[in-house]
């Protein structure tokens, strides 16, 4: 199961995504931030990890509670951040009542449930009516494929089945003497939409962020990045 592969990494994790300006989330984090509504009486995010968001969400004015089934991320998120609510939990079971979120927040985590179509229907039962579902993933599309080189003007070769329902991700990463080892489900955005859908939630934004120019100019190679997106992130509204 994917939470028993998280909490086996969460350590690496937790050195990768705290790092300054080595993680992407340094450079696309603000695009989604611009999506996440002011503070209202209460922000879950799903999925903490270590924190990070958490942190940024109430260093933005959020009373923020943070979920993650990884209780070695959740004792580092409660270290770092001991006046937030971090939570050990199950993203498909929330243990909290309907309608007690009036933001509930999933910054790259939809796509590393067990279970994404459960997490989707918790989230927006927790959610007030009238509240918003924010979330990013790791764009589908790139997961479908890869640039053949790193010229500039590279072709991007779709090799995989982007429609194929769920697509195992499995990525050890090695950068600078950081090792990370990613693993998760590619979904093709249409199994987000109809989650969201089924649960009476209306997409209000969407954002397909290239890469921003500090990202180029720390490799040029990024480039190619400008014309494909890594992310999908959005704002839905709980209609009824």
């Amino acid at each position: 199961m994917l939470r028993e592969h998280w909490e086996r990494n969460a350590n690496n994790w937790a050195a990768w995504a705290t790092t300054p300006d080595f993680d992407s989330y340094w450079s696309y984090s603000t695009t989604f931030f611009d999506l996440i509504p002011p503070p209202g009486t209460r922000t879950l995010e799903v999925g903490c990890g270590e924190g990070r968001v958490s942190r940024d969400l109430a260093a933005r004015g959020h009373d923020v509670v943070g979920l993650d089934s990884s209780p070695t991320l959740i004792h580092l998120a409660r270290q770092t951040a001991p006046a937030i609510a971090f939570v050990i939990g199950d993203a498909a079971a929330l243990p909290f009542p309907d309608r007690s979120f009036d933001t509930v927040v999933y910054y790259n985590s939809l796509m590393d449930f067990d279970n994404m179509d459960a997490g989707v229907d918790e989230g927006a039962r927790v959610l007030q009516v009238g509240g918003s579902f924010c979330a990013s993933v790791t764009h589908p599309f790139q997961d479908a494929g890869k640039f053949v080189d790193q010229a500039p003007d590279s072709a991007f070769l779709v090799d995989e089945n982007y429609l194929e329902h769920r697509r195992p991700i499995d990525a050890p990463v090695d950068r600078d003497g950081r090792h990370m080892h990613f693993k998760g489900w590619a979904y093709p955005l249409e199994a987000y939409s109809r989650a969201l859908e089924r649960n009476g939630l209306v997409i209000t934004a969407l954002r397909e962020p290239g890469a921003p120019p500090e990202i180029v100019a720390s490799d040029p190679a990024n480039v190619r990045w400008q014309r494909m997106p890594l992310f999908a992130m959005w704002r839905a509204v709980k209609a009824a």
